[in-house]
């Protein structure tokens, strides 16, 4: 039995232009939200979601939007019909509905919190059910020795469920406030970061394209 060679079994980023379109056009049609997971007072998610903005925004193939929950200000989920129906009551369901609708994908910055993600954003996940539908969801966390990764495996088992692809590729960083400059507060976590979100938001981007045509049909 004659095994084929492995470069046909590999995918890698510079051999992968040909699975997406050559219309620039269509990758600026591809929204992608930021979304800040954590609320708290004294919290470092801005900082933090600040660094990942400008790499994607330099990444140049999202229209990016920046998302923080804490201003999105959502109660404990109040609305009294599965959102499955997506019959809502109240209106900052709707506004939250609406925001989460029109993206293509989400990048989400958290911190880890007891091993879990923060509260605030399983309960603004748990607020909807298409909306999330079929979209690709990236990871950018930050924490201790851990880097928040116990936080991402968290929100992974919960999203899938309402059918989000968690995609593999991600971002931690590990002793995070040692990378933030005490003057400025400004994030700069080093070259294994930066390679990292770069590849991310390629691969981010792949399964973007590939939902989206999901999503027409």
């Amino acid at each position: 039995m004659h095994s084929l060679p492995s470069e046909h079994f590999s995918c890698h980023a510079e051999r992968l232009s040909w699975c997406l379109p050559a219309d620039p056009q269509i990758h600026r049609q591809l929204n992608l939200h930021i979304i800040i997971a954590s609320t708290r007072e004294g919290r470092k998610g801005p900082i933090v979601a600040k660094w990942f903005d400008k790499k994607a925004r330099e990444h140049a193939k999202f229209d990016v939007e920046l998302i923080d929950l804490a201003e999105i200000a959502l109660p404990l989920l109040d609305e009294p019909k599965h959102p499955r129906f997506r019959d809502y009551k109240h209106e900052h369901t709707k506004r939250w509905s609406a925001i989460v609708d029109r993206a293509d994908a989400f990048a989400i910055v958290t911190p880890e919190y007891d091993y879990f993600a923060p509260a605030a954003f399983v309960n603004a996940v748990q607020y909807l059910a298409r909306e999330w539908a079929y979209k690709p969801m990236c990871f950018v966390s930050y924490g201790g020795v851990s880097g928040g990764t116990r936080s991402v495996q968290s929100v992974k088992s919960l999203v899938t469920t309402l059918s989000v692809m968690p995609i593999p590729e991600a971002v931690s960083i590990p002793f995070f406030t040692n990378s933030i400059d005490e003057t400025t507060e400004e994030l700069s976590p080093g070259k294994v970061q930066e390679d990292a979100a770069v590849k991310m938001l390629d691969e981010l981007l792949r399964w973007s394209v590939a939902l989206k045509e999901m999503r027409r049909k």
